[in-house]
């Protein structure tokens, strides 16, 4: 039943398109559904890493990433127009880039860092744990169900993208990494405003 839990919290943290989900689908568009895929799997390590962390009571690194979430979030927002302003340089393929070496690490990557520069994560973990009133013996059942909740989602999402990818012209690609790269560099001055 935890599992269960932990798969509808996944999915329900996952699903709001924001600037991960932005960038998930980005990726999907310009390098196909695996890079698309594996990005999101970034998401969901990140997740069940912050749901591990206030699941099993870390009150040391929780105050500490909470102390410090000023730098962290600014790190992380200066990461994201990073990524806008890359994103909206990018040429559009046609042909999707294959899920090799460095491009699927690089993606995973990116996006694991780019989601643990929200420290405020761990709070919403915090407020799931103590509503849901999950079991220190259950732990790991709900995060693997939060895992793979998430990991279901990135996984329709890059492939409902992928589909409708095929029927773009190069033009268009162009054009949604454009707008994509704005809204990404619109996330992170949001994100730095935040700060303020």
């Amino acid at each position: 039943m935890d599992v269960v839990k932990g798969i509808l919290i996944g999915l329900s943290v996952a699903a709001p398109v924001g600037p991960i989900g932005l960038l998930c689908i980005q990726r999907t568009m310009t390098h196909g559904r695996v890079i698309g895929f594996i990005s999101g799997l970034g998401a969901a390590t990140a997740d069940a890493l912050y749901g591990l962390i206030a699941g099993l009571g870390f009150t040391a690194v929780t105050h500490f990433l909470l102390e410090q979430q000023t730098w962290i979030r600014f790190i992380g927002a200066l990461f994201l127009a990073y990524l806008g302003i890359r994103t909206f340089r990018a040429k559009a393929a046609r042909i999707p880039a294959q899920a090799r070496g460095g491009n699927a690490l690089t993606a995973y990557l990116s996006v694991l860092f780019l989601t643990l520069s929200n420290p405020m994560t761990i709070l919403s973990f915090l407020a799931v744990f103590s509503s849901l009133a999950i079991s220190s013996s259950s732990v790991f059942l709900f995060l693997s169900g939060v895992f793979f909740g998430s990991a279901i989602w990135w996984l329709f999402l890059s492939g409902m993208v992928g589909l409708f990818r095929r029927r773009l012209e190069e033009r268009y690609l162009t054009i949604i990494n454009r707008l994509s790269g704005l809204l990404l560099l619109g996330f992170a001055l949001w994100a730095v405003y935040g700060l303020f």
